[in-house]
């Protein structure tokens, strides 16, 4: 339900779960990574026509179950869609595991370096007055977020989270600067 999926906020925020009791007050870690799914209406096969007879009114309330203040709190937002079974046997150009694996141990170590002698261990883990320490923007980026922060009504924490992934995109390519495509690729994925 809404409500229990809406409990994981301060948890995924806050990185604690507080219980409050009569007898007191008690505080233990929540550290996790958050990884779900879900369908894009109660049949499952929205958008296809062909198969999905739900109603917008329906899909519009299955989906209204994970609310924006969750949402805001999610790094990535992905819409996957069906995949065929040519695309599926179809093997060339497509990384390995290690080649994968290599490049996020890079990235790791890159974040190791940037915030030794911090509170940061990965790029998730800054706050907002981390920001213009550790993503600072050239004027040409700062314009494109300027853009899509009113084009697309974002509120702050869902532009830091572009921000925490475009820049966790940018040391996976190796980059010490965050670029326009490292921008645009972190917002594809607040769909």
């Amino acid at each position: 339900g809404r409500t229990s999926i809406d409990s994981l906020r301060q948890p995924l925020e806050d990185k604690r779960i507080q219980i409050a009791r009569l007898w007191g007050n008690v505080t233990y870690p929540a550290e996790f990574m958050l990884v779900g799914a879900i369908n894009p209406c109660p049949c499952g096969y929205y958008p296809d026509s062909n198969k999905c007879r739900c109603s917008k009114t329906a899909i519009r309330r299955y989906l209204g179950r994970v609310s924006g203040p969750i949402l805001d709190r999610i790094d990535l937002c992905v819409e996957v869609r069906a995949v065929d079974l040519a695309s599926l046997n179809k093997k060339k150009g497509r990384e390995t595991n290690a080649m994968m694996r290599e490049e996020i141990l890079k990235a790791r170590e890159i974040q190791n370096k940037r915030f030794s002698g911090s509170l940061c261990r990965f790029n998730s883990d800054m706050k907002a007055s981390d920001m213009d320490v550790f993503c600072p923007l050239g004027m040409e980026e700062k314009s494109y977020m300027e853009d899509i922060y009113e084009k697309l009504g974002l509120s702050v924490r869902t532009y830091h989270r572009i921000l925490k992934v475009a820049r966790t995109i940018a040391d996976l390519d190796g980059e010490t600067q965050i670029g326009i495509r490292h921008l645009m690729e972190a917002t594809v994925y607040r769909t």
